[in-house]
């Protein structure tokens, strides 16, 4: 089946939605389901509705940093997005054009508000705005409408508020695969896409799986089904064999897209030797071969550690990592901030 560095952890769409960032106020405005835009209010827009921070990021332990691979509770719930009053969605003209950083944060399986915040904290103290782009199971079980979904999310990046400003990408599990999406858009037009492609100053890839068609179906049945681990693995196998044209040979196609990438901005890795939905083998092959295409490629990985929880088993090591990889791009406003 060849190797398969694409990212597949799964979760319901619009099951993440921060509650907890920290460093000052923000605005929380949904864009489409699964999309979710955090930024941070310009001094004309004092009297728009503002979401403040609700907790002071502490020390970062372990057991600061929550993870769970569990389904969130219902957004609806979210008082960031809440129909009342007092938490009014800002509209599309509240945020205005601007120049500051984005984040395009691709998440993981059943992130928990807490956990998610996390990294975005990460990001907004920075002074970058944040783009948070969740997944479906289906768009991976079947992958057009991944397909459908990439397109979507380009569409929303040409939009005035984002189209010329500086995007950094951060993909977790799932992310990875969702962000292939993208770039498989990007390959098949790049001409059009041209420009974003620029954008991109910096791509941060988090636990993603990479091997065979086996790591993906442990994936599934990891995620969604934990205590039927095994079945939902062979339910997967026998479905990627019955559905071959419209998922393995997806998925290969990806392969080659995410291998050739045409995003060419440096790229940090981080993984771990005893993650069962990565062969760190595969990961330290992808990085020498972009390494010899030119790019500027940097990785950190451990021997041991937790699936899409590298941040939480090794904060010290972890933050130390990307900051350093941070401060290595072209934008003086990051570097300020740090």
């Amino acid at each position: 089946m060849g190797n398969l560095p694409l990212s597949t952890g799964l979760f319901k769409a619009d099951a993440t939605m921060s509650e907890q960032v920290s460093g000052g106020r923000f605005i929380a405005r949904r864009i489409r389901n699964g999309v979710t835009y955090y930024y941070t209010p310009f001094p004309e827009a004092e009297d728009q509705t503002l979401c403040p921070a609700k907790y002071s990021q502490t020390s970062l332990s372990p057991s600061a940093l929550p993870l769970s691979d569990s389904s969130s509770a219902d957004p609806s719930s979210s008082p960031l997005l809440s129909d009342s009053p007092s938490h009014t969605p800002a509209s599309s003209g509240d945020s205005g054009p601007t120049s500051r950083p984005l984040l395009l944060f691709f998440s993981w399986l059943g992130a928990q508000p807490g956990a998610v915040a996390k990294y975005m904290d990460l990001y907004l103290d920075r002074g970058m705005d944040v783009l948070l782009v969740q997944s479906s199971v289906m768009h991976f079980l079947w992958p057009r409408w991944g397909l459908e979904y990439g397109l979507e999310v380009l569409k929303i990046l040409e939009e005035p508020q984002f189209s010329g400003r500086p995007l950094l990408v951060h993909a977790s599990s799932i992310g990875g695969y969702t962000f292939t999406q993208l770039l498989i858009h990007i390959a098949q037009g790049p001409e059009k896409y041209a420009g974003l492609s620029q954008q991109v100053i910096g791509h941060i890839y988090d636990s993603l799986v990479a091997g065979t068609l086996e790591h993906m179906a442990i994936g599934l049945g990891r995620t969604l089904v934990p205590h039927f681990e095994g079945f939902v693995r062979k339910a997967a196998m026998f479905y990627f064999w019955l559905f071959k044209t419209h998922t393995a040979d997806y998925y290969n196609n990806g392969i080659q897209v995410f291998h050739n990438n045409p995003i060419t901005a440096p790229a940090l890795f981080f993984f771990s030797e005893n993650d069962a939905l990565c062969n760190p083998v595969v990961v330290e092959q992808l990085i020498d071969l972009w390494r010899k295409r030119g790019m500027a490629v940097e990785s950190r990985k451990w021997k041991e550690s937790k699936h899409a929880a590298h941040m939480r088993c090794h904060p010290q090591d972890y933050l130390s990592t990307l900051e350093k990889f941070l401060r290595s791009l072209p934008i003086s406003s990051l570097k300020a901030k740090m």
